[in-house]
């Protein structure tokens, strides 16, 4: 049984995010959290009686700020700026980051500078423990004033309008959101004064799917040099290039990270003592030689985001905030933090799929792979082998590269030139997404052949933890003898590369 996951607005970690998202972990609200949020509320609620004028709670919104609002009309204005909000397109956000996007909105409603009722916060949760989920598209956000379109569909659920999907143990049904929440005891939302702004205010969105990224890169980035261990191995390399002296040298962390987790994962080696004597080759390529000056930048490029992700998940970002007796306008919702962390991992997770096509390429070449049989088959002509995972592996590196170009940076202005520097967090999102899935491939796909290259070298084997890696892939995908669909098992070990650590 899962842990349940406690929210008090400051404590809430990737790994939690991971937990709720994607195990099903419970929710539970802090009540101490949930008390100083029901504080802070007094002060909306005094600032509306004394008669001051307050941005988004009675005034209209970006543009239409100087448009003071009526008290008899405060809630029809939340209400309508959630419908009116809702406008996002394009396929759905996958369970897991829809899951993600309402903790993660729950944990920050929590926070005392909201404004809002702890019955948001609280019902969100009952919503997560329940398993209904909103549909909320993948498209439709520029990152500011936070992502707006996605947050708008989660609230327009709470709302009790609209559809979501219901998880249970025989699949996922589509129910109206108002017989979902009857159904699961939840009573509908009636937005109060600046709650619907506080609602849809925020980067939850792309900071829920870059929590889930970072989880996952580290692990890629660890079953990538695993790889690099294998080919280095498979190709009868020299480990040399590992040596912890010449890191020491030049000692960023992730270099010196990355040469320690080769020199571990080829310990004990019967290839490397097969041919430490009389080889004619004085260095590798760099694609095995600079191992760790490589792969060591994305491991460094992981850990900045995952630094940034840390202070996004209990951060304000919604807009005013409340201090005390003061509400007042500023900017946390800007997602500019985020998106350049998701453009920065883009490029990371490029380069290792990159310089991991280029290992399958050595592995497969004849004219480079150290003696090792074309394509490697011991048929080649009748038989074409491992040529088309390479040629794979090319269309997804390629496909990656052309992803790169930096989103963040693509501001369009918008809402009449008031929000004229948008920061593109949910585009940087959602391309890395696809980055991120490439690269998985293509590790995916130099394991294969790696695997099947230490096939030649037998009864040889390679160092201990290389071994164990290599009967993590024999577990999924057995030797090629005769031509087979590759495809099939491209999936089968990205899916492995995906769901475990192989170190």
């Amino acid at each position: 049984m899962t842990k349940p996951i406690v929210l008090d607005g400051e404590s809430l970690t990737v790994e939690a995010v991971v937990q709720v998202a994607r195990h099903g972990a419970d929710v539970q609200i802090d009540s101490g959290a949930a008390q100083k949020v029901d504080e802070s509320r007094a002060a909306i609620e005094k600032a509306l009686a004394d008669g001051r004028v307050i941005y988004g709670i009675n005034t209209g919104f970006g543009k239409l700020a100087e448009i003071r609002i009526p008290n008899d009309q405060v809630e029809e204005l939340q209400r309508n700026l959630i419908r009116s909000h809702v406008a996002g397109v394009g396929d759905p956000l996958s369970v897991d980051v829809v899951r993600g996007l309402m903790l993660l909105r729950a944990n920050v409603l929590l926070r005392p500078t909201s404004g809002a009722r702890s019955l948001l916060a609280k019902n969100l949760a009952a919503m997560l423990n329940a398993r209904i989920h909103p549909s909320v598209p993948e498209q439709g956000s520029v990152g500011a004033c936070g992502d707006l379109a996605p947050l708008a569909h989660l609230a327009l659920a709470m709302m009790g309008e609209g559809e979501v999907e219901v998880s249970t143990e025989n699949g996922r049904e589509v129910l109206l959101a108002r017989d979902a929440l009857v159904a699961a005891g939840i009573e509908p939302v009636v937005f109060g004064p600046k709650e619907g702004l506080s609602f849809i205010n925020g980067t939850q969105a792309q900071t829920a799917i870059l929590a889930l990224m970072v989880y996952d890169s580290d692990r890629l980035w660890r079953n990538g040099v695993a790889a690099a261990a294998m080919s280095l191995e498979a190709l009868r390399g020299t480990p040399v290039a590992m040596e912890e002296r010449i890191h020491r040298a030049r000692p960023h962390p992730g270099q010196l990270e990355t040469a320690s987790l080769m020199r571990k994962l080829m310990s004990n080696s019967d290839i490397r003592e097969s041919h430490m004597d009389d080889d004619p080759r004085v260095q590798d390529a760099y694609s095995l030689r600079c191992t760790p000056q490589i792969m060591g930048p994305t491991w460094e490029t992981i850990r900045f985001a995952a630094k940034i992700v840390d202070v996004e998940l209990n951060s304000s970002t919604d807009n005013p905030l409340v201090f005390g007796d003061e509400v007042v306008s500023g900017g946390n919702f800007h997602g500019q933090p985020v998106a350049m962390a998701l453009d920065f991992l883009a490029i990371a997770l490029t380069t290792l799929a990159g310089v991991a096509e280029r290992r399958i390429e050595r592995l497969v070449n004849p004219e480079l792979s150290a003696g090792l049989p074309a394509f490697l088959t011991d048929n080649a002509g009748v038989q074409s082998g491992f040529m088309m995972v390479q040629i794979t592996a090319a269309s997804l590196v390629a496909e990656s590269r052309s992803l790169c170009t930096a989103a963040s940076v693509q501001s369009i202005p918008t809402d009449a030139n008031q929000e004229d520097v948008v920061p593109m967090g949910m585009a940087a999102a959602t391309k890395t997404s696809r980055i991120l899935a490439n690269t998985t491939r293509v590790v995916g796909a130099e394991l294969l052949c790696a695997a099947q290259a230490l096939e030649f070298l037998k009864p040889l084997s390679p160092g201990e933890g290389v071994q164990k890696v290599y009967e993590s892939v024999r577990r999924v995908v057995a030797p090629l003898t005769d031509d087979r669909p590759q495809g099939p098992d491209i999936e089968s070990v990205a899916r492995l590369v995906k769901t475990e650590d192989l170190v």
